[in-house]
């Protein structure tokens, strides 16, 4: 059994208090005014009031961090601290359609001790508000889901994988790659599930709920949090190519060892 850290403490604060918002207004959703910021993708006063509320939280407990916002963007902070990665409503297309699949997700990533950049993602969380589930992770502590550790699966077979993904759609996405990608990796697994949530994908890889997951064309704050917590589940995160890096966005690729490298000969094979 973990305990929260004090860093996990006020990320799990800051996303309860968000969360609690998220959900009461996702019972009146109907009503949400909402405006176009680009082609299928919606912003909500929902959405906004989530991220002021994470960065009040977060800026209150740890002054001088920086911030790297979906709304608000990049906000310097001090100098040789931490700055946060957080994305205040992961799936924002399902909450506007009635659909009880998104999330809150925060990651804490360190400069790099030469100056030149961002270094590792050392704590993270993503929080799901319907289910009142906190999936959260420290590097070199583990992964949990409250305060049971998770695991990636054991499965090695390809066969018995259950794969999950995101679909390219209107503005968004590669068709023509994705196309490869699935046929290639398609008729050689269980299944494969679009959920539209990034962070969760990649948190229920780690819970050994998904055996894989890929998709490309994402953001630092969709995914920065879910690297550390399938890392910390015994899982590998990569991009197409095979190379590692803190964070993967525009590429990753995340399973156990055994089914990594199956998956990532398949999707390499199909982008040849």
């Amino acid at each position: 059994m973990a305990t929260f850290s004090g860093l996990i403490r006020v990320m799990e604060r800051a996303a309860r208090k968000a969360g609690g918002r998220l959900r009461r207004d996702f019972g009146e959703v109907e009503h949400l005014q909402v405006s176009r910021k680009g082609p299928a993708d919606f912003v909500s006063k929902a959405d906004m009031r989530s991220e002021r509320t994470l960065y009040d939280e977060l800026s209150q407990a740890r002054p001088g961090w920086g911030f790297v916002m979906e709304e608000a963007g990049t906000i310097e902070g001090d100098e040789g601290k931490p700055r946060w990665i957080v994305d205040p409503l992961d799936g924002t297309s399902n909450f506007l359609h009635g659909i009880p699949h998104f999330a809150i997700s925060i990651a804490v990533q360190e400069p790099r001790l030469d100056g030149k950049g961002w270094g590792d993602v050392t704590a993270a969380l993503v929080y799901h508000p319907v289910e009142d589930a906190t999936y959260w992770a420290e590097k070199s502590r583990g992964a949990w889901l409250h305060d049971g550790r998770l695991r990636v699966s054991a499965r090695s077979r390809l066969s018995d994988a259950l794969i999950a993904t995101g679909i390219p759609f209107q503005g968004h996405g590669n068709f023509s790659e994705w196309s490869r990608i699935f046929g290639a990796i398609g008729p050689e697994v269980a299944g494969i599930r679009r959920f539209g949530v990034a962070s969760l994908d990649m948190a229920y890889v780690a819970q050994g709920r998904f055996d894989g997951f890929w998709e490309s064309d994402l953001q630092d704050w969709d995914t920065a949090a879910g690297c550390l917590l399938v890392r910390e589940a015994g899982g590998f995160v990569t991009d197409y190519r095979g190379r590692s890096a803190p964070i993967h966005s525009s590429q990753v690729l995340a399973a156990n060892d055994s089914l990594h490298s199956k998956l990532h000969k398949l999707l390499a094979n199909s982008l040849k």
